[in-house]
């Protein structure tokens, strides 16, 4: 009877502690979409302007004192408008899409995916945001599958939270200098990701202390956005470390177990891809 209730009493003390991590990491996204905001209304407004641009080329054809809509070359003109203004409007609703999925509110839920379609999706949204945040970002994905069980949205998450932190320790240095290295890899029975700046690194005496709830050398941070990245890797058994680096700059490493070793097969022969761009 002692055992049953130790067992209920950890299993609720897990389901609050999950909850609290959802509730924490929702407030934290919204917090890092507010970061985003002048790279995101760049990335909408300037496919809006081409539409709009677009369109009025359109109403001028039309509205012209002889318009020959049968002539050929009207009719090549206006499909290109139209062709134009669709591959805008896509664009638009795509980064709509992609900020809604980051926004929403949603259970902690565990599903089995390859880590490197997450990363590369994750590389495809920053690529679309680099020009108005000034800054290159090299991804470099493994060959090899990186089978884990996750919940996408945290885990994308903790990227975005690392990413705009790299951005943020660059925002000193000439933008020309400002690139980040994303890379996967696997090592063992591990799928592996780092994240790599050029900024000035982590004083040595604070490495240690990124990872604490607060911590912050932003002046508006919350300090938040790395203890709630450690809890989400932590719910997947995995691990988050920050580093120094040789050329300068910081890099954090994140590790999460494949998902056939957790299953307990072996995951032997595959090889580990190390080192930066």
């Amino acid at each position: 009877m002692v055992l049953l209730h130790e067992h209920r009493r950890r299993r609720l003390a897990e389901v609050l502690s999950r909850q609290r991590m959802v509730e924490l990491a929702h407030v934290n996204r919204f917090s890092t979409a507010s970061e985003l905001t002048a790279s995101i209304a760049h990335e909408i407004n300037t496919p809006l302007g081409a539409i709009l641009t677009n369109a009025e080329s359109a109403v001028m054809i039309l509205e012209s004192q002889s318009p020959d809509i049968a002539a050929l070359p009207d009719i090549v003109e206006l499909k290109n408008i139209v062709n134009a203004i669709l591959q805008d409007d896509r664009r638009s609703a795509e980064v709509i899409r992609r900020m809604r999925s980051l926004l929403k509110k949603t259970p902690f839920e565990l599903k089995n995916f390859d880590f490197n379609d997450l990363v590369r999706q994750t590389v495809e949204f920053f690529s679309s945001l680099a020009v108005a945040q000034k800054f290159e970002l090299v991804g470099v994905i493994t060959p090899d599958k990186l089978p884990i069980l996750g919940d996408r949205i945290q885990l994308q998450q903790v990227i975005l939270n690392l990413v705009v932190n790299a951005v943020d320790a660059m925002k000193d240095i000439p933008p020309e200098s400002r690139i980040i290295n994303i890379r996967t890899s696997r090592a063992e029975k591990f799928a592996e990701l780092s994240v790599s700046d050029r900024g000035p690194g982590i004083p040595e005496d604070k490495i240690k202390e990124v990872f604490e709830p607060f911590f912050t050398t932003k002046t508006e941070g919350m300090g938040m956005g790395l203890s709630i990245a450690r809890t989400i890797i932590e719910a997947h058994h995995g691990q988050i470390t920050a580093n120094n680096w040789g050329r300068g700059g910081a890099t954090f490493l994140i590790r999460i177990p494949l998902a056939r070793d957790r299953a307990g097969n072996s995951a032997g022969g595959d090889r580990r891809i190390s080192g930066l761009v």
